[in-house]
């Protein structure tokens, strides 16, 4: 099943289930501008055999930009890089898209020289850590429209599709946390409030793009990492009302698919996704896949493509040893000098360094 073509709702038809799962790798310029090493990586999962290529998560506005060397799609100046890099994705026949992304608090000032902004201000007990300042209706209605533009950009390049980064802790999760959003201005507190601002982007995004090109929205079920004040049958339900927006498919991010739900430790979340949204919505999974078994797995589960993150890294031909029915996949540690056989940066190779074991020493 890893090898027959899915299509979306919207028309767009992917030509296997096999996905690049966006990736932080700091390989863009500092202005935003596509990197040369950013090209590189992608295009060798393309080549790769990888069905759906999907960016870097791509800030949609200076004030939300988290790391240096995030590929940018704020201004029409970042079309030209974005235009070459769907173009070269695309080359062979796969599907291409960018993420969008608004960091939120997680935005970096120091950075970008603009103070962060959220559902509201809280603090934290981290080295570093600048409280944000709440968003005011203007910024809600300002970054609205700049997801939309970015999406208008993102089909004007040649892209296939977007993905909304509405997960991890960043700022469209951030809003749909119990935690992080006590507004009381109905773009708050209950879930519909919480809700509101990731369904009016999604809504302000399928308005500006073409009935063909996709939309879709990564989410975080419960708790993990930077994801907080996340309820798994809030989300299920975000999940559904999302697909009434207008969304072509939900990426889960789930980190782990060995494991079970927090929230009721008998049931898998893949099968409560599935289940929540209507048949003709694409369910994307990702989470710590290595094997072409266990790939195969989710997908029993009811996930229609499965998205690989570190495995991608390691194994650039990751499908062509699938199609083979080769379970030798490469799997951590790997040397920096392998890396950058694999398209891997050492600008890459040093931010993987934080990621435990993965690069030998």
């Amino acid at each position: 099943m890893l090898f027959e073509p899915l299509t979306l709702r919207c028309g767009l038809v992917i030509p296997n289930r096999i996905a690049l799962a966006p990736m932080t790798n700091l390989q863009s310029q500092a202005d935003g501008l596509l990197g040369e090493d950013e090209l590189v990586w992608l295009a060798a999962r393309a080549d790769g055999g990888f069905g759906l290529v999907a960016t870097c998560a791509a800030y949609v506005a200076l004030d939300g930009k988290a790391w240096p060397g995030e590929l940018g799609i704020d201004r029409d100046a970042c079309l030209p890089g974005l235009t070459r890099l769907a173009a070269r994705c695309k080359a062979g026949g796969m599907t291409a898209m960018v993420q969008l992304f608004h960091g939120g608090v997680r935005a970096d000032s120091a950075l970008t020289g603009e103070p962060t902004w959220s559902a509201s201000t809280w603090t934290e007990e981290t080295p570093g850590f600048v409280p944000p300042r709440a968003g005011t209706t203007d910024d809600i209605a300002r970054v609205i429209e700049q997801f939309a533009a970015a999406a208008a950009r993102a089909e004007q390049a040649g892209f296939d599709g977007i993905e909304l980064h509405g997960a991890h802790g960043y700022l469209l999760s951030q809003f749909l946390s119990r935690t992080m959003n006590p507004r009381t201005d109905g773009w708050g507190g209950d879930l519909v409030g919480r809700a509101r601002l990731i369904r009016e982007v999604t809504r302000a995004v399928r308005a500006r793009v073409s009935a063909r090109f996709a939309v879709g929205v990564r989410l975080s079920l419960e708790d993990f990492g930077q994801a907080r004040g996340m309820d798994l049958d809030d989300n299920l339900a975000v999940a559904a009302w999302l697909a009434e927006d207008g969304a072509d498919f939900i990426h889960a991010s789930l980190w782990d698919v060995a494991r079970k739900t927090a929230k009721r430790p008998e049931e898998h979340a893949v099968p409560l996704v599935r289940a929540a949204l209507p048949k003709d919505v694409a369910v994307i999974v990702a989470g710590k896949i290595w094997s072409p078994s266990e790939a195969e797995g989710m997908l029993a589960l009811g996930a229609d493509m499965i998205a690989l993150g570190r495995a991608a890294i390691l194994n650039p031909d990751w499908p062509a040893l699938a199609r083979q029915g080769n379970e030798a996949i490469k799997r951590p540690p790997i040397t920096r000098l392998e890396l950058a056989a694999r398209g891997v940066s050492p600008l890459f190779a040093g931010y993987l360094t934080k990621w435990k074991g993965l690069v030998a020493d």
